[in-house]
């Protein structure tokens, strides 16, 4: 058993986009994310996504409508559902996926797919 600070794990990030594993617990994972610019829109055919802003603003589009989160916020996002995640400033976010989650989910977006996902 581990305490794990977010702060610290968060210092240990500087590119955006690519999710740090840091925590894992009934197959799920626990990722720290930064964010900053768009992303791609995906969905994911078998998992919801969770999102935990940390810090900063972050607008998911979806096909019919913008949610935004702000820090201290979650959402979370059913399987199947088209979204984009979009951050005009850099964002922070906690991330709750099963352990077989791809972050670009259904895309052909083979620049932002990370699947061998470092430990922090």
């Amino acid at each position: 058993m581990e305490v794990i600070s977010i702060a610290d794990k968060l210092k240990k990030i500087s590119t955006h986009w690519e999710p740090k594993i840091i925590a894992e617990l009934n197959g799920q994972h626990v990722k720290l994310a930064k964010l900053k610019g768009e992303f791609v829109w995906h969905s994911h055919e078998h998992e919801d996504e969770l999102f935990m802003v940390v810090s900063g603003i972050l607008d998911i589009h979806f096909r019919d409508s913008i949610r935004t989160v702000t820090a201290g916020e979650i959402i979370v996002i059913p399987k199947g559902i088209d979204h984009k995640p979009v951050a005009v400033d850099e964002v922070s976010v906690l991330l709750f996926e099963p352990s077989t989650t791809i972050n670009t989910g259904d895309s052909d977006d083979f620049n932002l797919r990370r699947e061998d996902l470092d430990r922090i």
